[in-house]
């Protein structure tokens, strides 16, 4: 007995899922030789839109991609410490150069900044409204006013604190301080729905749309300037670290067309971040 032969039907679709599955297989291969970098970062960055807008013209130059991990910058520094990252981008001034002098990270580079502004309700119960973020957070104190802490290590946090360690032992943060753990939108979104004081940054505030009836209350002191920097960690103590590409990151975003990225971000035609590299 002569055996069985398959339909021409079925070696046609035998045929093509031979060749859909080689395609597939070089269409997998080409992703996994994607470079790519991990990024820890601060959830400001993130929140207030500008890595949707800077990390899409980073993969036009560069064709590497960039896997934002957006935390505290205490966490964010953290993940550099155990290798967890490529390059740190935060702002808080004097754990990045710490960091650096202990080895895990390379060098600092500042990138841009913005600035820090206390927001509250627009009535202003607490009467801080003005330019000095040391007499607000006095009266905040004197009168027992709401007021949502981070409270966690991020550098919107770092800076909070530094704020009130320069009031004096003898001030306290009074009864109506509350720390959320929590990124800078969710504190904000606590701040709207409680009528408490926060301090934020610029940039996320500006992002931010659900403000109820918070207001920029103080704003303009030198206090709260607000820097940024970028790190390669350390790829002699972290071989896994994926320092070619990680470097093409950090001269981009110091260069003249990653600078000029950021300076034109903007929201409602108000810019968020200004570049300053060597300056």
């Amino acid at each position: 007995m002569k055996p069985n032969k398959f339909p021409q039907s079925a070696t046609r679709m035998g045929r093509r899922l031979v060749f859909t599955l080689l395609a597939c297989t070089a269409s997998w291969g080409a992703l996994a030789q994607a470079p790519a970098i991990v990024m820890a970062s601060t959830t400001s960055t993130e929140q207030s839109g500008l890595f949707p807008y800077l990390l899409p013209e980073f993969k036009k130059a560069s064709g590497v991609d960039v896997k934002v991990v957006a935390v505290g910058t205490g966490q964010a520094i953290d993940m550099g410490r155990r290798g967890d990252a490529d390059v740190l981008f935060v702002h808080d001034q004097v754990a990045e150069e710490k960091v650096v002098a202990e080895g895990f990270a390379v060098k600092r580079f500042a990138v841009m900044y913005n600035d820090f502004v206390l927001i509250g309700p627009l009535a202003d119960p607490a009467k801080v409204r003005g330019n000095s973020i040391a007499e607000a957070l006095k009266k905040v104190s004197a009168s027992n006013a709401g007021f949502i802490s981070r409270g966690d290590k991020s550098g919107t946090h770092a800076a909070e604190l530094r704020f009130w360690k320069g009031l004096g032992e003898g001030v306290s943060k009074g009864t109506g301080y509350k720390e959320c753990g929590c990124g800078m939108g969710p504190a904000l979104n606590m701040a709207a729905s409680t009528g408490a004081y926060v301090l934020a940054d610029r940039g996320t505030w500006l992002s931010f749309k659900n403000r109820a009836d918070l207001a920029v209350l103080v704003e303009g002191d030198k206090a709260l300037f607000n820097q940024y920097g970028v790190m390669l960690v350390n790829p002699v103590k972290y071989p896994h670290v994926n320092a070619l590409d990680a470097q093409k990151f950090v001269d981009w975003v110091i260069s003249p067309a990653g600078q000029g990225v950021i300076a034109s971000y903007k929201i409602d035609g108000q810019q968020l971040f200004f570049p300053n590299y060597g300056k």
